[in-house]
């Protein structure tokens, strides 16, 4: 297990931004050649089939037919685009108090780590949107896997209670599946620090702050990536892991932050969700009044609705993107020392966070419990649900006739036969976690028997 050094009271870019691959450190070259590793970290991402099958899964409404509207894939290349915006906003206003420093030059860096991170950020999330993820958890925690806690350890039980799809995107990345090379995905240090929103395990998380950042199975490889990093560790129980976040997984936060609550007002607005005057009036209060007067001007010359908040959309990201960036460098001190509190939306001016308020309570209230959404809700709860019961069973139970033939669909990468009751409860989530909405929906009617097809 890495230790981490006591006497650090502040963390370091030069230590913070690191290209060394995980599982593959003994083949580290720190030399630079025409494409960065950070950026070979994008490039992965968006060849892998993990990354593709985000298109296929739901971000908040049901996956389009005739109106377009964003899914998971879609939805982490637009955090992507904010994300490298914001960490070049952020590079630029340091670079001035860093001048003269060696490392310097590593803040060239910082924009392909934060866009790598973005498009990393949801990996780890199941079909049918948030849904899923509390499906999962309420599994264990209010349904049939309530039986299995006594046959596991309590650190296991909060991993699987309180399943979380930000340590699952951490797993997905750093766990060597069978036949996979050692260290997963082989991604940099940085990148990986910087998906992890919730850095402690889920011993740590409570009713008020449920989420974490790694199952028990990754703790020692996070606390490896952290102590190379010179993440700073705070205090807390004997032998409980948490951390101060890194840096970079602020800018990876309030890229999501901006986006998912911009752009699913802009979705909901062409689902007819929400009338076109109320979403102007909603995105002109991040706005002063004579800036108002402006855009409403150049909004004349457009008659199409969807035209006009498109604008307006473009030019609320343009501003949540400036200021964001003007509260990390304002708090810049902070952070490195593992004492900033919140968000950087909790710290942006007055007008600009009661209008991002005001967005986010009209989304709970008109978009979230839309029914469409709660229909997903739903309808995605009784899938998992089945396909957890199933899965378990069959592979409690890998001698009957049924598990042998559900098991036969598992693909070989999945560790069903773990020596472990955790590890083979860890390879069925890993399983359901990586499918799409439309694959689960499939595998559900065919365990149903309702979309045998049959030749006479």
């Amino acid at each position: 297990m890495a230790t981490e050094k006591t006497d650090k009271t502040i963390m370091e870019w030069d230590a913070l931004i690191c290209d060394k691959r995980f599982g593959l450190e003994q083949y580290h070259d720190p030399k630079r050649g025409s494409r960065s590793d950070f950026l070979r970290d994008y490039d992965r991402l968006v060849f892998s089939s993990p990354f593709r099958r985000l298109q296929n899964k739901t971000q908040v409404f049901p996956l389009p037919g005739s109106i377009f509207v964003h899914n998971r894939l879609t939805h982490s290349l637009e955090v992507a685009c904010v994300g490298r915006s914001l960490a070049t906003e952020v590079t630029l206003r340091l670079r001035d108090k860093y001048a003269g420093a060696p490392w310097l030059g590593k803040f060239d860096a910082v924009g392909e780590i934060v866009s790598a991170a973005c498009l990393a950020h949801d990996l780890g999330n199941p079909p049918f949107g948030h849904s899923g993820e509390k499906a999962i958890a309420t599994f264990f925690s209010e349904g049939a896997g309530r039986s299995l806690e006594k046959e596991l350890t309590p650190r296991q039980w909060n991993d699987l209670i309180r399943f979380e799809g930000n340590a699952n995107a951490f797993r997905l990345l750093t766990h060597r599946f069978n036949g996979r090379r050692p260290g997963g995905f082989a991604m940099t240090y940085s990148m990986l620090a910087s998906i992890v929103k919730y850095p402690h395990e889920s011993s740590l998380a409570s009713a008020d702050h449920p989420k974490f950042g790694f199952f028990t199975s990754e703790k020692d490889d996070f606390e490896k990536i952290a102590s190379e990093l010179g993440m700073l560790r705070r205090p807390g129980p004997p032998g409980e892991v948490r951390y101060a976040r890194h840096p970079l997984v602020y800018l990876v936060e309030a890229a999501d932050d901006i986006c998912y609550e911009v752009m699913d007002i802009e979705d909901a607005h062409k689902l007819g969700l929400l009338p076109t005057r109320q979403v102007i009036e909603l995105f002109l209060a991040y706005f002063p009044e004579e800036r108002q007067s402006r855009m409403l001007k150049v909004m004349e010359a457009v008659t199409d609705p969807n035209e006009q908040i498109s604008y307006l959309r473009s030019s609320v990201i343009g501003r949540l993107v400036e200021v964001s960036a003007d509260a990390f460098v304002h708090n810049e001190h902070l952070i490195l020392e593992g004492n900033f509190s919140g968000s950087l939306i909790d710290h942006i001016p007055e007008r600009e966070r009661l209008a991002y308020s005001g967005c986010n309570e009209l989304s709970w209230n008109k978009i979230y419990r839309s029914p469409d959404v709660v229909d997903i809700d739903l309808a995605g709860t009784s899938i998992i649900t089945f396909l957890m019961e199933k899965l378990i069973h069959a592979v409690r139970n890998p001698q009957l006739n049924y598990s042998q033939l559900l098991l036969s669909k598992v693909p070989q990468q999945y560790e069903i036969n773990h020596p472990s009751l955790y590890g083979k409860l860890q390879a069925v989530i890993d399983h359901i976690s990586g499918m799409t909405d439309v694959y689960a929906l499939d595998l559900y009617r065919k365990l149903n028997g309702m979309s045998l097809k049959i030749n006479n």
